[in-house]
């Protein structure tokens, strides 16, 4: 009896220690702390912004005087009402996002994110949350202005925001189009449009569709049904939320969150972001 006694009690110390050493690792389990920390750019309309108070339900940004809004705060906020959690926002580039997920410094990811297997090989991925079309955007006045197709956009130069599916798949396929350095954020491709150094752009329809809100002379080129459209994958269009790899109690949590929810819900709630995003932004 004394050595089952003994065998038991080292199974125990040993499954302690194992546990210690998962705990030392940053591999999170859950949100332990019951506060969601969610990093974005904050410089994404309509997906997410950042603005000057709290208007329309804007969250303060950790370490700024300034709040994030748009869809993906809206979304995050729903989901931490779902599972009594509190919000916190943290700003963050694009190119290191997903390294944050990584380290576990955040708990997940809600930017416009595409859910693509390269990705995946990083993260684990919630969702979709949007399903999100690709499309172009051109000038009022501009040579591709009644474009119907993507051969109509031969010879014209372009860019599109770096580390996307835009930039990365979709130009490519754009058969003589003279594709530029790529931006290194949405409003710096927006602003390449604006200012005539790029002909066009490639972005997906909800920043295409807050886009022609802040500039008014931006014509949307949608090709869809034309036969001479954007070849993407399910997952370059689906839309979806990274969280550190393995850290499944999480990743069904989110997940329970949209059971029941259709592409309309989340177009309903983009339409709400569009609505109240910056001129400008």
């Amino acid at each position: 009896m004394k050595n089952w006694g003994r065998m038991i009690a080292l199974a125990i110390a040993a499954v302690m220690v194992i546990g210690l050493a998962a705990c030392g690792s940053g591999q999170k389990t859950g949100v332990e702390d019951g506060i969601l920390t969610v990093a974005m750019e904050c410089a994404y309309a309509p997906y997410n912004w950042a603005q000057n108070d709290d208007s329309n339900g804007a969250v303060p940004i950790k370490g700024s005087t300034m709040y994030a809004n748009g869809y993906d705060v809206m979304t995050a906020k729903a989901i931490c009402e779902a599972n009594g959690w509190q919000l916190e926002i943290v700003q963050s580039d694009w190119d290191s996002l997903i390294p944050a997920v990584q380290a576990g410094t955040v708990d997940a990811v809600i930017a416009g994110q595409s859910m693509t297997s390269e990705r995946m090989e990083s993260v684990d991925f919630a969702g979709p949350y949007l399903y999100a079309t690709i499309v172009c955007l051109t000038k009022k006045g501009s040579a591709y202005e009644n474009a119907k197709g993507l051969k109509d956009l031969a010879g014209g130069s372009c860019t599109s925001q770096s580390g996307t599916i835009w930039y990365d798949s979709c130009l490519p396929q754009i058969e003589g189009a003279n594709v530029q350095a790529p931006a290194a954020d949405p409003s710096s491709m927006l602003m390449a449009l604006e200012t005539g150094a790029v002909d066009f752009i490639c972005t997906d329809m909800p920043t295409a569709q807050g886009a022609l809100i802040a500039y008014n002379d931006f014509v949307l080129l949608d090709f869809a049904g034309s036969g001479d459209d954007f070849k993407v994958s399910e997952e370059e269009i689906n839309i979806g939320i990274s969280v550190q790899k393995g850290n499944t109690t999480l990743l069904n949590k989110i997940n329970a969150y949209f059971n029941g929810k259709t592409a309309d819900d989340f177009n309903a709630l983009m339409n709400q972001a569009i609505a109240i995003q910056p001129i400008g932004d």
